[in-house]
C-alpha cells in the first residue's frame, strides 16, 4: 500500500513539474488522430487508448532516466542572442557549433523531434506495429513540449524573477480549469512537411515569442492579489507545495486571451503533420493489416461519430475525450 501511495505522489509531482500536464498531452494526441487521412486514421484510432496512455511516458521517464530531461526543452538564452532564429536546423551542425555537452545541458527539444520523426519513419517502413505506436507517442509528446513558452527559456518556472510556479500555472492549471471552454476543432487536416526541421523550429519560435508576455502579465495581475489570495499551500506526503489559487489562475488566464488554447491546437496540428510525413516518407505502407482484427461496422460507426463530434467541438460534451474520462 505504501508503494502505491508513493507512486501516486510521484506521478502528481511529475505532472505539476512537467510539460503541458498529462491532460493536454493526452488531449492533443487524440485530436491529432482525427486530423489524419482515412488510410492512417483507422490504425491510430484502433490504438487510441494505447497512445493516450503512452504519450505521457516521456515525462514519467524523467524520474528514472538522467538523459531524458533535455529532450523536453531548450534554454534559448544559453545559445546566444536571437538564437531561436539563428541556431542551425540540423543536429550535427548544432553539435559542431555548440558541442554535444552544451546541448545536453541546455536542452534540444527541436532536434529530438526530428530524431523521433526519423525513428517513426523507419518503424513505418518496417511495418513494426509496436515501434510505430511507441515512436508516434514519444514524437507527439516532444512536439507538444516545443509549443510551450516556458520550455524555451532558462527561466522555465519563473524562478529567476520571483514567479516560481508559473510553469504549472500556464501549461497545466489553466487548461485544466478551462479545457471545457476551448474550441478543440482547428479545421486542420494533416499535410506533408517539406521541411520538418523548419516546421518544428517555427513551433519553438511561436512559443518563445510568448515568453515575455507570460511573465509580464503574471506580474500585472499580481498587483491585484495579495499573497493570501494569490497562493495556496497543498500538503503531499508531509511536504508543502505552494501553488496559485483558482481565482488568480482565472484572472491571469483572462489577460492571456486564447494563447494557451492556440498553442494546444497548434500542437495537435503539427503532431498530425509529423505522423503523416513519417508515413509518407516510408512509402505510405498499408496500416490496416497491422490492426489486430478486421475493422467492424460498429468500429467504423464509432469513429464516424467521434469525428463528427470533433468537427462540432462536442467531444467533451459527448464524453468522448479520453483525457476527461479519468
Amino acid at each position: 500500500m505504501k508503494s502505491f501511495v508513493q507512486t501516486i505522489i510521484l506521478i502528481f509531482i511529475i505532472e505539476i513539474a512537467c510539460s503541458w500536464g498529462f491532460l493536454v498531452h493526452r488531449t492533443i494526441g487524440q485530436l491529432a488522430i482525427y486530423e489524419l487521412p482515412k488510410k492512417m486514421r483507422f490504425f491510430f484510432h484502433d490504438n487510441m487508448h494505447y497512445i493516450d496512455k503512452e504519450i505521457i511516458q516521456p515525462d514519467i521517464r524523467r524520474s528514472t532516466d538522467s538523459l531524458e530531461a533535455p529532450k523536453h526543452f531548450i534554454n534559448l538564452e544559453e545559445y546566444g542572442d536571437s538564437s531561436a532564429w539563428k541556431m542551425p536546423l540540423i543536429w550535427d551542425e548544432a553539435v559542431r557549433l555548440y558541442s554535444k555537452d552544451s546541448l545536453l545541458k541546455n536542452g534540444y527539444v527541436p532536434y529530438e523531434v526530428i530524431m523521433e520523426k526519423n525513428k517513426l519513419t523507419e518503424a513505418f517502413r518496417n511495418n513494426n506495429r509496436d515501434s510505430i505506436l511507441f515512436y508516434a507517442s514519444d514524437l507527439a509528446h516532444y512536439i507538444g513540449d516545443a509549443h510551450v513558452p516556458l520550455h524555451n527559456t532558462i527561466n522555465y518556472d519563473g524562478q529567476l524573477t520571483n514567479q516560481k510556479g508559473l510553469h504549472n500555472l500556464w501549461e497545466s492549471m489553466i487548461p485544466e480549469l478551462e479545457l471545457n471552454q476551448y474550441n478543440l476543432y482547428s479545421g486542420h487536416s494533416a499535410h506533408y512537411l517539406d521541411n520538418p526541421e523548419k516546421s518544428i523550429w517555427d513551433a519553438v519560435r511561436s512559443g518563445y515569442s510568448l515568453v515575455a508576455s507570460v511573465f509580464a502579465q503574471e506580474k500585472e495581475v499580481s498587483k491585484n492579489f495579495p499573497d493570501s489570495l494569490k497562493y495556496r499551500i497543498q500538503v503531499r506526503n508531509g511536504k508543502q507545495y505552494k501553488t496559485y489559487t483558482t481565482a488568480f489562475a482565472t484572472a491571469y488566464s483572462k489577460t492571456l486571451g486564447n494563447s494557451v488554447e492556440i498553442q494546444l491546437l497548434k500542437s495537435a496540428d503539427l503532431i498530425a503533420d509529423f505522423w503523416y510525413s513519417s508515413w509518407t516518407d516510408a512509402g505510405k505502407p498499408d496500416l490496416n493489416h497491422l490492426i489486430s482484427s478486421p475493422i467492424t461496422k460498429k468500429e467504423k460507426k464509432e469513429l464516424k461519430t467521434e469525428c463528427k463530434a470533433y468537427r462540432q467541438n462536442k467531444l467533451i460534451e459527448k464524453k468522448l475525450l479520453l483525457s476527461k474520462q479519468m
